[in-house]
């Protein structure tokens, strides 16, 4: 069987718009479900040969739970994914406020950010895989950014089990642009990811304040709880880590990325044995490991309560445009905006 979409009708929201659901099939047995609200990966399922098939993120059953999600479930976050200390920065003299959605910052784009839009989705499939593209126009003004900005979102899953993520955005004014994926992935598809082993390629992290916001250092990981060079289970390393993440009950922070081949991180589940590699040219990579999940949200016949599942987030470094030692992430006219990154399912058949 060759790769496929198709689509269905998901819901409506609150105001009746109508929300599209994808299903892209690689032909293998894996299956990739999109919305059009969003951007949201609802699930990416294994077809497995005995037993129930196993989805490798977490989700809800219904569009209402989405339009109410606070936690961007499986979401494309931007015009600029993670915080932005006061919501405000300054460019070319100019001082530019946005909104401020997490206390006095601006976090994922604002309250309604790429996460609460609906896309214009097209859908393809050809012999080697099955393809969404979704765009829309973020107007100038909106969450109070600059400039109109034409932005497009596609994802590919393969025939091999690889889901390719492309994000392209072209501005007419100078703005911040920093779009990721903000999945919350369990290679298990149930219980905690305590158990599972990552590994991120990066000798150097930010660390942070009490907001959260990068200090503006780039610290050594120097063999202490932020070194994940060498593999490492989680609960272990939360564990350790405990004194230095009292404030965030957890890891959420940015990696800085080293620049080799890659793969950039790799995310494994000994149970199992699957192993997912990513593959990133983003110079940043957020590893939030679910610390505010409390059990009050459910979807697909589970609780998710705190470290359901993990977030690993390419992106730009937080707070960028406020900090000159970062890597600049204004996008100007002339010069349009491109991330890609790459996820590898090992042993899913």
């Amino acid at each position: 069987m060759k790769p496929c979409v198709d689509s269905r009708l998901f819901g409506e929201l609150a105001n009746g718009e109508p929300v599209m659901e994808f299903t892209l099939d690689n032909g293998q047995g894996m299956l990739l479900s999109v919305l059009d609200y969003g951007c949201i990966i609802r699930s990416w399922r294994v077809l497995a040969r005995h037993g129930a098939p196993v989805d490798f993120v977490l989700g809800f059953d219904t569009l209402l739970d989405y339009e109410r999600d606070t936690a961007y479930f499986g979401a494309v976050v931007g015009r600029f994914a993670n915080r932005i200390g006061g919501g405000r920065y300054q460019s070319d003299g100019n001082h530019v406020q946005l909104t401020q959605n997490e206390g006095g910052n601006h976090l994922h784009g604002g309250r309604r950010g790429f996460h609460k839009q609906c896309w214009q989705g097209h859908a393809s499939g050809d012999n080697e895989l099955a393809r969404i593209s979704m765009c829309r126009l973020s107007r100038d003004g909106e969450e109070g950014y600059p400039g109109n900005l034409l932005v497009m979102v596609t994802y590919e899953l393969t025939a091999s089990g690889e889901l390719r993520c492309c994000y392209q955005a072209i501005p007419d004014q100078p703005t911040p642009v920093s779009i990721s994926q903000h999945s919350y992935f369990n290679l298990a598809g149930e219980g905690d990811i305590l158990g599972h082993e990552l590994c991120v390629d990066a000798a150097r992290y930010l660390p942070v304040g009490p907001e959260l916001l990068p200090t503006g250092q780039l610290q050594e990981v120097d063999g202490g709880p932020f070194d994940f060079r060498l593999r490492r289970r989680i609960g272990n390393a939360l564990a350790e880590a405990h004194p230095q993440l009292a404030l965030a009950h957890g890891y959420d922070h940015n990696f800085v990325l080293a620049r080799g081949p890659g793969p950039q991180a790799s995310l494994a589940d000994p149970a199992s044995g699957r192993r997912m590699d990513i593959y990133t040219n983003c110079p940043g990579l957020q590893f939030y490991s679910g610390n505010y999940l409390d059990g009050t949200l459910g979807g697909k016949g589970r609780d998710l309560t705190r470290h359901a599942g993990l977030c690993l987030e390419p992106q730009h470094f937080p707070d960028a445009p406020n900090q000159p030692g970062f890597p600049d992430a204004i996008c100007r006219p002339g010069a349009p905006y491109s991330a890609n990154t790459r996820y590898v399912i090992d042993r899913w058949r």
